[in-house]
């Protein structure tokens, strides 16, 4: 453990950032610790790497981005709000067209409208006191993926004085939108595989608005006072020609998720592949600090690659193979939104078979002789029973999250995998036995600073009790009779992971109906 965590996050790797040299030294590494290992290469085309095509795009503040309606232009940041895009590369991209209300946008609104080469324009949110079986009733609230559906170019997202009163902080997301942003696109040049058929898409505010509604049936004042009616709004064609207008500066590359197979030896069960996920990458460096200006990530989360590591030894070293398949994968860029997992769960190394479980590892705080590990996602699948028994082998419980207001089982690896219907566990060291404080001291002073590296006093002797808890957790996993099942009415299942089987739930202690957890956002 101390030896793999003194080496990723040493100074030489420069952060790891993903798409640097210093991060293709830390996966070359990973893979000539999974050969030694005696794994099998898990890559594509026989190699240790599965290659995640990036792109890194951000507006050309030289070429100011504009929303023109009618003869009235609008500048980017003071009445619209347009993001960059990785699809048109260094060249100005320019849409014109008639524009359409629609409404909230939803599928039930496009009634009697042709919106065919048009911009579709439409007000954010649902309507007032819809409920959410009303708007899947209504034909869902995936606004871009409806409006290219019917055919439209380009979409408009019209912001009420009442939105940014509330739900719609103006400079904050005008902040956003002026940052790089960094994405994986597919085969087509699609961010985030997700090609929803629109050429751009924008926010305007009530002034922009009153423009678009110039001469139309409605004026904007009328269209904001009947937003909060409910059934108060109905679509109609505008008279008002939209062009948008933006040039995007774009960086591609590529930064690879490194792969290790250790195939099972059931041949009914050898299809089935358990995922054992740590992230390779952090934050880089930052040339605009004083001093030190490395980010190590030695606990987030060079502590999680050798977990990993470690647990694959175990199995090696054992001299049991698995009955199911084991995958062990060191992932890409996540630090910047999840981007080498979800490209993993969307293109899988399994061939004809599938991923039935994934246990993550991110930021174990390896400080203390922890005695507890807490499994955020525990409570939705019958993998907590899992890491339950394979604690209990070495005297270590389960304990329940103790920080839901932070929503931390959406926020790391396995969330990827989750939305394409996999149950998944993130599991880091618990909150007794002083833990507790030195979590949250860790949060508060190191988490995401230069001061995360090998230098803290880590417990070695308590990253190796780490390393063999996840051991003993794939263990189960991969010899148990059944694969991991949802629970019968959890919100992630249901929605992720409708036709599969389920699992009852427990009528106590962690998966207990009064532990669901709230519906996941869109």
């Amino acid at each position: 453990m101390r030896a793999t965590v003194t080496f990723l996050a040493d100074d030489l790797l420069e952060g790891r950032n993903a798409g640097t040299r210093g991060y293709d030294v830390a996966a070359r590494y990973v893979a000539t610790r999974f050969a030694a290992l005696g794994l099998k290469p898990g890559g594509t085309d026989g190699s240790w790497y599965q290659q995640v095509p990036l792109a890194e795009f951000v507006l050309d503040t030289s070429k100011p981005a504009t929303v023109t309606i009618g003869t009235k232009k609008f500048s980017n940041g003071a009445e619209a709000l347009i993001s960059a895009s990785p699809r048109y590369g260094t060249q100005e991209q320019l849409v014109s067209g008639d524009a359409v209300f629609v409404g909230y946008g939803l599928e039930s609104d496009y009634a009697g409208l042709d919106v065919r080469g048009k911009f579709v324009v439409t007000l954010i949110g649902t309507p007032k006191g819809m409920t959410p079986d009303q708007v899947k009733a209504a034909g869902g609230s995936d606004k871009p993926k409806i409006a290219g559906a019917h055919g439209a170019i380009g979409a408009l997202y019209l912001i009420t004085p009442d939105n940014l009163k509330g739900q719609f902080p103006w400079p904050q997301v005008m902040s956003y939108f002026a940052r790089p942003q960094t994405s994986w696109l597919n085969a087509d040049g699609a961010p985030g595989g997700d090609d929803n058929g629109l050429k751009i898409a924008a926010y305007v505010n009530p002034t922009a608005g009153a423009a678009l509604f110039e001469g139309a049936p409605m004026t904007a004042d009328q269209i904001f006072a009947a937003a909060a009616q409910p059934g108060a709004i109905k679509g109609f064609a505008l008279t008002q020609k939209v062009t948008t207008a933006r040039t995007s500066k774009v960086k591609s590359y590529t930064s690879p998720n490194v792969i290790g197979l250790l195939p099972g030896s059931d041949p009914k069960l050898a299809a089935e592949h358990v995922l054992l996920s740590a992230h390779l990458d952090h934050d880089g460096v930052d040339p605009k600090l004083t001093g030190d200006q490395i980010y190590n990530g030695a606990m987030d989360n060079a502590a999680g690659v050798a977990t990993m590591l470690e647990a694959a030894r175990a199995f090696k070293q054992s001299g049991k193979p698995p009955k199911r398949s084991i995958l062990f994968v060191a992932l890409t860029a996540e630090e910047d939104g999840l981007l080498g997992s979800d490209y993993l769960a969307r293109y899988p190394v399994t061939g004809a078979g599938k991923v039935v479980a994934n246990v993550n590892l991110d930021m174990p705080i390896l400080l203390y002789d922890f005695q507890d590990v807490v499994a955020f996602g525990a409570e939705h699948s019958t993998l907590g029973p899992i890491v339950e028994a394979a604690g209990a082998k070495m005297g270590v419980t389960l304990s329940p999250d103790p920080m839901p207001q932070e929503n931390l089982f959406v926020r790391s690896d396995h969330y990827s995998f989750v939305k394409q219907g996999v149950p998944s566990v993130f599991l880091v060291t618990g909150f007794k036995n002083g833990g507790e404080k030195i979590f949250k001291d860790f949060l508060a002073t190191n988490y995401h600073k230069v001061s995360d590296q090998v230098t803290l006093p880590f417990n070695w002797d308590a990253g190796a009790k780490f390393a063999r808890m996840n051991y003993l957790i794939a263990r189960e996993i991969a010899d148990g009779k059944a694969a991991p099942l949802w629970y019968e009415g959890n919100t992630y299942g249901d929605r992720y992971a409708k036709d599969a089987p389920k699992a009852k739930r427990p009528a106590t202690g962690i998966g207990a109906p009064a532990a669901e957890a709230p519906k996941p956002a869109n």
